[in-house]
């Protein structure tokens, strides 16, 4: 281990305190997609202190923001999210207890997911000034990656433009590098209007929109045998009347159109959009849609890869202690019979860590050339930017996301262990990148050649004038 990474090393287990109360305050705070007010601002107040010059508001997104510090090329990027998902308020105890009836919670992680990232850029930064160290580095705050939102418009609107490469990571369940590739998706939403009238004593005056809407989610039903077996179409009515003696002059139906490339996507959005005007025709009302967003299939980057799991073993698994174990004890126990096996089958993990409670050694990679059953937006940055991502042991084995679990044990002590290795290992990658210039050139390489035979990248927002927050 060189000078450089020692001192980023050291520099991260001095601060360790200051970042672990930064993931607890972003715990606490749980805020929505595109509301993460307090979350960034906390973030940017750490690096303004440190010497990064902020940007806000970028691609129309009061809460997007990018920190950057440094001169000349190489430019490193590292990605960061803090935002929460509706439904899951969580103490940090092992039963389900939420903070907030029905509030956010982080049952992804990202208030660990963002000071990860801080932590990263500041250490190296401290590395760099020490050495005298050329090279410029960006922290990326990306708010609304639960709604696939925030990175898509910061793609769109040529935030990326100048930054040679990107790292990031994402808490999980174990430690290694994340290979796989993601689901492109649309999210789209139908809107109809008919007219309304008195639902007994005159009914033949009215048009049903909410028959308009039942009669759509029906012919996407149908529709669904004649796609292909990758692809999953996720719907619900977000509003379909308000009593039942009024016909509905208003309804609404979302979709989430998810399938394994971007093509795939783009033909049966088409096919669901004429699904809309049948339903049109057969209701006599008149429909809006509104695309929200939409994302690509991710496309990792296997020289950054290398990077980052080469810092990942100097780095070495969370230290988790008895408090931890136990904790992940009575999470697990909460689970129903069957679904750990389930959930390290899916990821494409080796069984044998369905007996391991919390994953404390390094796992070779092992799901190159696999499709997860979930999307990110941080798939339209690697598509543009080459960009490659790793996970840390972050909750028990087995855990799903998005679950009350998750949110428990990211603002446990067994969250806060795997985000310190997570920016142990991007403030490494980070310096070995600045060390080893011909790594960057390597890796923008790759990624030309991956554009070459997957085609060129097209904004699923291309169509879309709207702000994110419209």
């Amino acid at each position: 281990m060189n000078k450089n990474e020692k001192l980023v090393l050291d520099w991260i287990d001095h601060n360790k305190s200051e970042l672990f109360n930064a993931t607890k305050l972003i715990w606490d705070y749980a805020e929505p997609p595109l509301q993460e007010e307090q979350s960034s601002k906390l973030l940017v107040d750490i690096l303004k202190k440190e010497g990064f010059k902020i940007e806000m508001g970028l691609a129309s997104m009061p809460t997007a923001f990018v920190a950057t510090w440094g001169s000349e090329k190489p430019v490193i990027g590292i990605l960061g999210e803090y935002d929460a998902l509706p439904g899951l308020s969580q103490k940090t105890v092992g039963k389900k207890e939420p903070v907030e009836e029905n509030g956010y919670g982080h049952g992804c992680g990202h208030n660990l997911l963002g000071v990860a990232g801080v932590g990263a850029v500041v250490a190296a930064k401290k590395a760099m000034e020490t050495s005298n160290l050329k090279g410029t580095i960006k922290f990326y705050g990306c708010p609304a990656e639960e709604t696939m939102i925030g990175k898509v418009f910061m793609v769109r609107d040529q935030v990326f433009k100048d930054t040679d490469v990107c790292l990031t990571w994402h808490p999980g369940a174990h430690n290694s590098l994340w290979g796989s590739s993601t689901l492109a998706m649309n999210s789209v939403k139908f809107t109809f209007y008919g007219k309304s009238s008195h639902a007994a004593t005159n009914p033949e005056s009215g048009r049903s929109a909410l028959k308009a809407v039942q009669l759509m989610e029906t012919g996407v039903q149908y529709l669904r045998e004649h796609i292909i077996d990758a692809a999953k179409i996720h719907s619900t009515i977000t509003h379909g009347g308000d009593e039942p003696n009024v016909v509905p002059e208003k309804a609404q139906i979302w979709y989430y159109i998810r399938a394994p490339y971007r093509k795939d996507v783009e033909e049966i959005y088409e096919r669901v959009l004429n699904v809309a005007k049948g339903a049109n025709l057969m209701t006599d009302t008149e429909h809006e849609v509104d695309l929200i967003t939409g994302c690509y299939h991710m496309l990792p980057n296997k020289v950054l890869g290398q990077v980052l799991f080469n810092s990942l073993k100097k780095v070495g698994p969370p230290a988790f202690d008895t408090k931890d174990k136990k904790f992940a004890e009575e999470l697990v126990d909460s689970f129903k019979p069957g679904t750990r096996e389930m959930v390290v089958r899916l990821t494409g993990a080796p069984g044998e860590l369905v007996d391991t409670n919390l994953h404390d050694s390094i796992l070779e990679p092992f799901d190159e050339g696999r499709i997860l059953q979930g999307s990110t937006d941080v798939a339209d940055v690697s598509w543009n930017i080459p960009t490659a991502q790793f996970n840390t042991a972050c909750v028990p084995t087995g855990t799903p996301v998005h679950t009350w679990q998750f949110t428990a044990s990211v603002g446990s002590g067994i969250g806060q262990k795997g985000m310190l290795v997570a920016a142990k290992t991007l403030g490494l990658s980070i310096i070995e990148l600045m060390q080893n210039h011909y790594l960057v050139d390597l890796a923008k390489e790759e990624l030309d050649k991956e554009i070459l035979n997957a085609g060129p990248y097209e904004s699923p927002l291309h169509n879309v004038t709207s702000s994110p927050i419209s």
